[in-house]
C-alpha cells in the first residue's frame, strides 16, 4: 500500500497522529513520507474523502528515496552545451518539482482550517507538480542519464515549513518560488533552444505555462485571505529570511505574471526592488 513503508506500527510522526486510511490527508501524508522513487513519480490517485475535523499536522522532513543524494551546497553548473550539462539542470528542476509537490501536500496537512477550496486547489497543484516531474525524468533519460545520477538540495524544505499560516504559504510558493519559475522557465527554454535541444525547450515551456495557473491560484488566495495584493503586503507576509531577491529571475517574465493576475504595480516594484 502507498506509504506503508513509513507508517510504522503506531502511525505517528514525532507525536503527530497519522491520518486515517482512504482519506486525502493520508494520501498527502504518505506522499511526503514515502521513500520510494516510484511512489514519488507515480502515486495512486487521491481518494475522494476528506477528514471531517483534521488536526494540524506539520511534518518537518520528507521521505527521501535512496536514489536521491541530498547535499547542502549545489555543485557548480557546467553549462548546457553537453547532454550531461542539460541533464544536470533538468535533474535540479525535477527535484524542485518534487519538493513543490510535497510542500503542497504539506500545506494541506498543516492548515486544516483553511477554506476547503484552497486545500482542494493545493491537491490539484501537487498532482500537476508530479506530472512535471515525470516530464523532466523522461527528458533526463532521453539525454542518456537517470534520476539519482546527480545530487540534490532540499532547499525548499529548509524554508517553506516556517510559513505560519496560509497567507505566508501562498506568498512563498505561489507568489514567490512558482512566480520565479515563470522567469526561469522562459530563460532555460531559450538556452536549451540555443544549443539545439528543441524538445527540452518545449518541456520548459509546458511547465512554464502550467505555472501561470499556479501563480494565479496564489494571487487569488492572497486577495481572498489578506484583502488585497500589494507588493508591501506580500513582502511583509514572507517568512524571514526570505526576500524578493529569491522570488524573481532575470529577466522578469512580466507578461506571464500579468496573465497570472499579478497587478502591474506589483510587477513594477518587484522588478525594481533592491536589498537594503
Amino acid at each position: 500500500m502507498f506509504g506503508r513503508d513509513l507508517s510504522g506500527a503506531n502511525g505517528h510522526h514525532r507525536g503527530v497522529e497519522a491520518p486515517p486510511f482512504d482519506s486525502v490527508e493520508r494520501w498527502a501524508w504518505d506522499y511526503i513520507r514515502s521513500t520510494s522513487l516510484e511512489a514519488k513519480l507515480e502515486p495512486p490517485p487521491a481518494p475522494d474523502r476528506w477528514e471531517t475535523r483534521p488536526p494540524v499536522r506539520r511534518l518537518t522532513v520528507p521521505g527521501r528515496p535512496p536514489e536521491l543524494r541530498t547535499v547542502t551546497k549545489a555543485p557548480r553548473s557546467r553549462g548546457l552545451v553537453s547532454d550531461m550539462g542539460r541533464a544536470r539542470a533538468l535533474h535540479t528542476f525535477f527535484h524542485h518539482e518534487l519538493q513543490a509537490a510535497e510542500l503542497m501536500a504539506w500545506a494541506l496537512l498543516a492548515f486544516p482550517d483553511a477554506p476547503a477550496e484552497l486545500r482542494a486547489g493545493l491537491l490539484r497543484i501537487a498532482v500537476d507538480e508530479v506530472r512535471h516531474m515525470r516530464l523532466y525524468a523522461g527528458q533526463i533519460e532521453r539525454l542518456g542519464h537517470r534520476i539519482g545520477e546527480f545530487t540534490v538540495r532540499d532547499w525548499f524544505w529548509d524554508r517553506v515549513p516556517s510559513c505560519a499560516d496560509p497567507v505566508a504559504f501562498v506568498s512563498t510558493m505561489g507568489l514567490g518560488l512558482e512566480s520565479a519559475n515563470l522567469d526561469h522557465a522562459a530563460v532555460f527554454a531559450a538556452r536549451f533552444r540555443a544549443v539545439g535541444d528543441e524538445e527540452g525547450a518545449r518541456v520548459q515551456e509546458v511547465v512554464g505555462a502550467d505555472e501561470v495557473g499556479h501563480v494565479r491560484f496564489g494571487a487569488t488566495w492572497f486577495v481572498e485571505l489578506a484583502g488585497s495584493l500589494t507588493f508591501e503586503a506580500w513582502m511583509a507576509s514572507l517568512p524571514a529570511p526570505l526576500s524578493p531577491m529569491l522570488m524573481r529571475g532575470r529577466p522578469l517574465h512580466r507578461e506571464a505574471r500579468l496573465r497570472a493576475g499579478v497587478p502591474v504595480a506589483f510587477v513594477d516594484q518587484l522588478e525594481a526592488w533592491q536589498p537594503a
